[in-house]
């Protein structure tokens, strides 16, 4: 038999879950109704500068948190706030464990890293909002393994 108090009390606490999935889903603003992006993602001050590597749940979110100076301390004494690299995954725990091998590379590593699709070291983050073109170089398509082992038994030098 439940008493008078803990039926108030059962009553207050549905009428307030209630109350915060109204402003979670009705009056929070959302970023253009665009899906979250969940991604490990490389923030710099400058081109060959200091640079952040994070992983977030919502890309668009944190890269303009990182232009507001409102993320971590890090990034905000430092200046990083140049999206210069992201890949995006399915899972957080994908993400996760992508950065974290990411934080053990050397810094040469990283600059490789970069360099290989934004030489430029042009801000990604217009691109991502859909504002501007994408300045990054598409990714060489050499057609897998596959063709990779018949161009070496055609004899062809360093499979190219």
């Amino acid at each position: 038999m439940t008493g008078v108090g803990e039926e108030a009390r059962r009553k207050q606490y549905l009428r307030l879950n209630v109350l915060d999935a109204f402003r979670l889903f009705c009056i929070t603003p959302h970023m253009d109704d665009k899906r979250p992006l969940i991604a490990t993602y490389i923030e710099a001050s400058r081109p060959f500068g200091v640079v952040y590597i994070g992983m977030t749940s919502n890309l668009y979110r944190r890269g303009r948190e990182h232009r507001e100076g409102a993320g971590s301390g890090f990034s905000k004494r430092y200046g990083c706030n140049i999206l210069v690299w992201y890949q995006t995954f399915e899972r957080v725990t994908s993400a996760i464990r992508r950065e974290k091998a990411l934080k053990r590379w050397n810094r040469p590593w990283k600059m490789q890293l970069i360099e290989e699709r934004n030489p430029q070291w042009c801000d990604l983050y217009p691109f991502l909002m859909s504002e501007q073109p994408d300045p990054r170089l598409p990714l060489e398509n050499d057609g897998g393994v596959a063709a990779f082992l018949a161009r070496l038994e055609a004899g062809e030098p360093d499979g190219a």
